[in-house]
């Protein structure tokens, strides 16, 4: 039975919430700390953004959590002696005592985000606790969990979100209260973000964090390959086992609004003349010859009125909106409440993908899911493929579905800003 949403399922438990020891940089052993970091591990454009970080510092994290190698065993082999060199020469070291960490994320332009970093126990979707937004691939969760067996260790946190009363309560009262004194690190990564990091290890403090998150349930705003991991990982392991928790950032977003991006997709194989030859009499097409910031603009006052995405590859960009409702009916499920058949990716995956394009979503040398939509744009016109630009989901209508149990299509939200990978991490035998 789900119970999303039940006041008792969060009563019997709640969220729980744990310090840990992090496994930090040493600042003195590399050449900053910015260029030690990394975006999470599926937002790294690849090649061209791997091989940027991994010239950036020769401990970047990166090369922790995207190893390279021949085979995917030799892969997470190369991590694990890559962690355990780093740990024995000093480059990454154990702070003294458990904690949580208070993150912060800032651009200088109004984007604000706080959050409460820490070991979080892991929980099934029926519990209605941590709840999911979309599916997740079986290839890359096997991935990700052959990595972390490897290491031993949770490399990068995952964002969750929680709601809170919207006021300096609580946790966020020692959040406010903690950024007031020195950072443990701080620095600022090539994005224009500043981050720092402070530890939390006073047991008044971390009572009284542990205690006002089991009031909450979460929602996976980013990371819910990491999560399901996590899940396997703790079915692998006999419980008690620090396999229990996983390494999470949690963010009170009635306190820190994030922002809510698309993820765009890039068809291999799929010229743009012929995916838009396939929509004739399926779809309304509209050529438009502007710059990308215009093509976005229009694509965005078109998703106000019906499903809508921006084609691009062959140097222009093409508005598909308007599918015709014989179509939808055919081929998108009926047993779904109506703001799931209804989202843009319900109908790219399962209309335009399955039934159009008959290209499987989970066949990476089919489909690509890219974060930056310049990126998606420039891969396609170099690679003669189609690059299909989304527009973003609202968070509450990603919400109110995660609460009804009801997951998305992969890869439909992105949300942001997202943590920097290699701040601190998690090992599994400290």
């Amino acid at each position: 039975m789900n119970t999303a949403g039940h006041p008792e399922a969060m009563e019997r438990r709640g969220l729980e919430l744990t310090p840990f020891r992090g496994l930090r940089y040493d600042p003195d052993r590399v050449g900053s700390l910015a260029a030690v970091t990394s975006p999470p591990y599926d937002v790294v454009v690849r090649p061209d953004g791997l091989l940027h970080l991994e010239s950036a510092d020769p401990h970047n994290i990166v090369r922790l959590i995207l190893p390279q190698a021949d085979t995917p065993s030799s892969r997470n082999e190369q991590a694990a002696r890559t962690l355990h060199r780093w740990l024995s020469d000093g480059v990454l070291t154990a702070d003294p005592e458990p904690g949580l960490y208070v993150y912060e994320q800032h651009d200088g332009n109004g984007m604000l985000q706080r959050g409460i970093i820490g070991a979080l126990r892991v929980t099934e979707p029926s519990e209605g606790l941590v709840l999911p937004h979309e599916d997740v691939m079986p290839h890359v969760v096997a991935d990700r969990a052959a990595l972390m067996r490897a290491t031993s260790a949770n490399l990068e946190p995952l964002l969750l979100t929680y709601r809170g009363n919207g006021t300096a309560a609580d946790t966020t009262a020692v959040i406010e209260r903690t950024v007031e004194s020195p950072p443990l690190l701080s620095t600022t990564t090539e994005d224009g973000f500043s981050h720092r990091l402070w530890s939390i290890t006073d047991p008044a403090d971390m009572a009284g964090i542990r205690s006002d998150l089991t009031r909450h349930q979460a929602l996976i705003a980013d990371g819910h390959h990491r999560w399901a991991t996590y899940r396997r990982l703790r079915a692998e392991h006999s419980s008690p086992s620090p396999w229990d928790y996983g390494l999470v950032l949690l963010v009170d977003t009635a306190r820190y609004p994030l922002r809510v991006r698309a993820i765009h997709r890039l068809l291999h194989g799929l010229s743009v003349p012929d995916a838009l030859a396939s929509l004739d009499g399926l779809f309304r097409v509209r050529r438009l010859e502007v710059p990308l910031p215009e093509a976005l603009e229009a694509l965005a006052d078109a998703a106000c009125a019906s499903n809508a995405y921006l084609l691009a590859g062959d140097g222009a960009f093409h508005l598909v909106d308007q599918p015709d409702q014989a179509l939808l009916a055919r081929t998108v499920p009926a047993d779904r409440p109506a703001a799931w058949r209804t989202l843009d990716a319900t109908v790219l995956h399962a209309t335009l993908l399955a039934h159009v394009w008959h290209i499987p979503e989970d066949d990476p040398t089919r489909i690509a899911y890219i974060h930056d939509t310049a990126a998606t744009v420039t891969k396609a016109e170099r690679d003669g493929g189609t690059a299909v630009l989304m527009h973003p989901v609202r968070e509450d209508v990603v919400r109110d579905l995660a609460r009804q149990g009801v997951t998305m299509p992969r890869k439909s939200t992105s949300f942001g800003p997202k943590p920097a990978s290699g701040l601190v991490l998690r090992a599994l035998d400290l």
